[in-house]
């Protein structure tokens, strides 16, 4: 489908050994009349992705691919897709989110009408209707960091139905609707972040900005949840814990006393050698 002519979309893909479902994605996003480009960047892949997106570039001219030749990270490739891309409004879209056709021109007309609305998400369902439970979150703190050790999506919080847009404090990295206005007032997201726990970060960051963050709960898009995290279940772990860590010192350690940071970093590492990593190597031995 050929963008529209008042197109304002720049939408950006992450993308690391994505091959199974990276087609479904792109087919969606060009399928948007709403999109005015797509850039997809790889970061260092060595599955197919990077041919399938050559193959799909030399036949698309929306559709830019950059090439990187190691893997610095999620929030470091949304970074280098926003500085390829030029449209008003940055879609940062997970290669394994199918959107609904309408969805971004959905999303635009609801941020445009809210002005105050910072980032912008939708309802996330996976393929048998389940909601996301990382759609719609709180904060971290250190009760909930405790918490979320423990639980896969402890700090998720209920949908309200009786809203079409229901206020957040944070909501999911694997789609978000940035105006470019904000995401430069932002400086971006925080490429100190592997993996895991940035989009909690640019959420807050975004609040304590004055922006809001909102999910629309009738905009639609299905979470196929790719396997390329399962392929480095022990890299993964160990980049989710330093990211806790790091958001904790930023946000609520640096007016903590010793004692305090000390009992997060070891709760933290605890949790990591004792826990998570154990888990880790018993799915892997499983699967």
């Amino acid at each position: 489908m050929a963008p529209e002519s008042n197109a304002r979309v720049a939408a950006v893909v992450v993308s690391y050994n994505s091959a199974s479902t990276l087609p479904a994605c792109l087919d969606a996003l060009l399928a948007e009349g709403a999109v005015a480009e797509v850039c997809v960047v790889d970061n260092g892949s060595r599955d197919d992705s990077v041919a399938l997106l050559r193959a799909r570039a030399a036949s698309e001219p929306r559709l830019r691919v950059l090439e990187q030749p190691s893997n610095p990270g999620f929030a470091a490739g949304c970074n280098r897709g926003a500085e390829n891309t030029s449209a008003p409004f940055l879609l940062f879209v997970n290669p394994d989110v199918v959107l609904e056709a309408g969805s971004a021109g959905q999303l635009v007309a609801l941020q445009s009408t809210h002005s105050s609305i910072g980032i912008l998400s939708a309802d996330l369902r996976d393929a048998q209707g389940h909601r996301d439970g990382a759609a719609r979150r709180m904060d971290l703190s250190v009760s909930r960091m405790l918490r979320a050790l423990g639980a896969r999506h402890a700090l998720s919080i209920p949908v309200d139905t009786s809203a079409s847009l229901q206020t957040v404090e944070a909501c999911s990295g694997a789609l978000m609707l940035v105006p470019r206005a904000v995401f430069d007032a932002l400086g971006g997201w925080d490429e100190g972040y592997r993996l895991h726990v940035e989009d909690l970060d640019f959420c807050r960051r975004a609040r304590a900005a004055g922006f809001g963050v909102a999910v629309a709960n009738n905009v639609k898009a299905l979470h196929l949840r790719s396997v390329s995290g399962r392929q480095r279940p022990f890299f993964v772990e160990w980049h989710k814990h330093w990211g806790l860590w790091r958001y904790w010192r930023r946000f609520e350690g640096a007016s903590a006393g010793l004692l305090l940071r000390s009992a997060v970093s070891l709760v933290l590492a605890a949790r990591l050698v004792l826990l998570a990593w154990p888990t880790a190597m018993l799915k892997r031995f499983r699967g």
